[in-house]
């Protein structure tokens, strides 16, 4: 191998290799202050996407105890610097402890993060959800994965593009994403493949283009 790259180089086709190492050698690398605090309530999840990389789904049995969740704010009280708390999973909603979890973090002043698949809100015993997070004024970061339900449906499975309008609609209602309204509502969008996004003021352009036509 390095006798066929020296080959290359000397015919001018090819460039030695700059170790990472000695690409960051400047750089004076040091901590810096904790503002947001992700956390993952557990991996069981009304949905069972082929892309998600916790493998999260219906039977996956693993969700963050109340114990565990005490401790958590406890420690949260020693850090006022740490002033918002992204909650992940699976679907966080399915943790039976998490409206309890919610009600305790606002009550420490922390700005919550609930990162939404939206079909969950129609789940069983999900009913009051969409409610309860504008009540409490938690920020949803709402997966959807595209604008186009082919591609939504192939990733997630049939029917879902159409739910999760359903609960984008639900929250519109509720205020989320109104001007005015102070509830916060973010959409992510998940690549198809094995591909970078596109820039994201031309993803912002696509999808207010196509969901303004449903």
């Amino acid at each position: 191998m390095d006798s066929q790259l020296s080959d290359l180089n000397e015919e001018g086709l090819g460039s030695p290799v700059t170790p990472f190492r000695a690409k960051v050698s400047h750089l004076e690398l040091g901590r810096r202050p904790l503002h947001t605090l992700q956390i993952n309530l557990g991996k069981l999840c009304n949905q069972a996407c082929h892309h998600c990389h916790v493998e999260a789904g219906p039977k996956r049995p693993e969700i963050m105890a109340w114990p565990v969740m005490a401790q958590i704010l406890l420690l949260l009280e020693s850090q006022p610097g740490v002033n918002t708390v992204d909650l992940t999973g699976g679907a966080p909603e399915m943790n039976p402890n998490f409206k309890e979890f919610v009600r305790a973090l606002r009550a420490q002043g922390k700005t919550v993060i609930d990162r939404c698949n939206l079909t969950v809100l129609f789940e069983p015993g999900q009913e009051e959800t969409a409610r309860f997070l504008a009540d409490h004024q938690v920020q949803i970061v709402a997966s959807l994965p595209c604008y186009s339900k082919d591609n939504v449906d192939k990733q997630r499975g049939r029917g879902v593009f159409d739910k999760s309008i359903q609960g984008l609609r639900l929250l519109n209602e509720l205020g989320y994403g109104q001007k005015g309204s102070g509830l916060e509502l973010n959409l992510v969008y998940n690549p198809g493949g094995a591909f970078l996004p596109p820039p994201q003021d031309k993803l912002e352009e696509d999808y207010k283009r196509e969901l303004m036509e449903l």
